[in-house]
């Protein structure tokens, strides 16, 4: 018997034990959800900055621990917290929300949005905050959406407002609630846009 051969033979068993020592893990969902900005920056070259235009830099986000997560929270109650089943988000809540901050925040045209913390230095206004809520709550059959704004400007005056929005006589499945999520979600960015561009 070769070398080759006998190394084959010796490798299979251990192949074979394999898939039962690792889980590549369960059932991958049918789909995922995201947020969707419902007004968006049109294609062509970016705007320049003037002393009238501000320049806006949208930093992380802050989240508690239930929405730096994959899942949905719901609700319960005041006191008790699940997820919501088969509904996962295509990437963290906290990074979708800042993502459509900054879109709808560029999509205005008032000011120039820099979504880069490496270039947060070239801004004259700074933009950070924490997504507070965006789940499902069980009892009002609602979808809902906190989010507590910093506005920092280029003289370090700081401003803070709270933003929220919701979406009643939701169904308790994901669709539902996805949809309902990005349509509160749009409506607190565009009154987030309009704050810290205005401000």
């Amino acid at each position: 018997m070769t070398l080759s051969l006998r190394s084959a033979l010796l490798a299979l068993p251990l192949a074979l034990a394999l898939p039962g020592c690792i889980s590549l893990g369960g059932k991958p969902p049918e789909s995922l959800l995201t947020l969707s900005p419902a007004a968006r920056a049109p294609a062509g070259p970016g705007m320049a900055t003037t002393a009238e235009r501000p320049v806006i830099a949208v930093l992380a986000f802050d989240t508690p621990a239930k929405l730096d997560v994959l899942r949905v929270p719901v609700a319960v109650s005041d006191t008790e917290l699940a997820y919501l089943q088969e509904a996962f988000w295509v990437e963290k809540p906290a990074r979708l929300f800042r993502r459509l901050v900054g879109e709808t925040v560029r999509a205005r045209g008032s000011a120039m949005v820099i979504d880069g913390d490496e270039t947060a230095m070239l801004a004259t206004v700074t933009l950070r905050g924490t997504l507070i809520d965006m789940g499902y709550d069980a009892a009002r059959s609602s979808a809902v959406v906190r989010f507590d704004a910093v506005r920092i400007g280029k003289d370090g005056a700081v401003t803070t407002r709270r933003f929220e929005a919701s979406e009643s006589g939701v169904t308790a499945d994901a669709r539902s609630v996805g949809t309902a999520l990005n349509t509160a979600a749009n409506r607190v960015a565009a009154d987030v846009a309009d704050w810290v561009a205005g401000a």
